[in-house]
């Protein structure tokens, strides 16, 4: 590797992974906005690399890019009301197995997206390197537990929980999702009937983020490197966070996100972490990519003093 000149960061030395195996999953075929299969390059060119060397990372490995077929390549393999769905599951059966191994081999999973379908993918892999289903923090605008009967649209991005339910890689009590302010009639039902934590944005206002993060992270469990971290970019304010699938305002502010990870490295906590819906082409100078590394920084560790 080639020696960062960036100045070292500040951390607490436990939090820092001794080994980081960078994945790329420029998946578009869950949603029906193109562009966030550009997520992964844009954001390893704000500097992901720099950043993780100067925070301390002994061994970074990066896989490149798993292989994703563009739709215009791919048959219209689907089933009712699941865009691609086949298809998406066999990408993600890939993702699973490079993240089972590395953190069979001790690493830390890191995978950027691409939409937020990839997340079925992590969580099998996760899920099965630990024997175990992780508990889970979903940072997300949307809910994201929609099924074909209910998806409104049909697009498997807003389907990974529950298809990660279904399948038994996540438990709905150690589940919380955070951040959410567009969720449709289908998903209040089963985050209701599943007993699933949800923090609405109105509740953020009310009890503020570190109420939020102390509850949260009492539910997914407390226990060394047991949770993952699913962060859709769109979770942020756009004005914030501008270059994302599909925006909706009134998200969580930059210091509001950089608070929930900085909290979630402090607890010991998180084990895996995936960024989605990162898209360049509806971004601004590339400021959705480099918020991106910087809440990455603030997940395995770095802090402000």
């Amino acid at each position: 590797m080639t020696t960062s000149t960036l100045p070292r960061l500040a951390v607490r030395d436990s939090a820092v992974p001794a080994r980081v195996d960078v994945i790329g999953v420029p998946m578009d075929l869950g949603a029906d906005r193109r562009g966030v299969d550009m997520g992964p390059s844009a954001i390893r060119y704000a500097r992901l690399r720099d950043g993780l060397e100067a925070l301390g990372v002994a061994t970074l490995a990066d896989h490149g890019n798993i292989s994703v077929p563009v739709p215009e390549s791919s048959e219209a393999q689907s089933v009712k009301n699941a865009k691609y769905l086949p298809i998406i599951l066999a990408v993600c059966d890939e993702l699973a197995r490079l993240v089972e191994e590395s953190i069979r081999l001790g690493g830390f999973p890191l995978v950027l997206g691409g939409d937020h379908s990839i997340a079925i993918g992590t969580l099998a892999g996760v899920a099965r390197a630990r024997n175990e289903p992780p508990g889970l923090i979903w940072i997300d605008a949307h809910g994201d537990i929609n099924t074909p009967l209910t998806s409104p649209s049909g697009n498997v991005h807003g389907m990974p929980v529950s298809i990660a339910l279904d399948e038994r890689n996540i438990i709905p009590e150690k589940t919380v999702l955070i951040g959410l302010r567009d969720v449709d009639a289908g998903e209040r039902r089963r985050i209701e009937e599943l007993g699933v934590r949800a923090f609405s944005m109105s509740e953020i206002d009310r009890i503020g983020m570190v109420r939020v993060m102390e509850e949260t992270i009492a539910i997914v469990g407390t226990d060394p490197r047991s949770v993952h971290v699913s962060f859709d970019m769109d979770g942020i304010d756009p004005r914030e966070a501008p270059g994302v699938g599909t925006a909706v305002p009134g998200g969580l502010t930059y210091r509001e996100a950089h608070l929930a990870m900085e909290m979630v490295a402090a607890a010991g906590v998180i084990g895996s972490l995936e960024i989605t819906e990162t898209n360049p082409i509806l971004d601004d100078r590339n400021r959705t990519a480099t918020l991106a590394v910087e809440l990455i920084l603030s997940a395995l560790g770095k802090t402000i003093l």
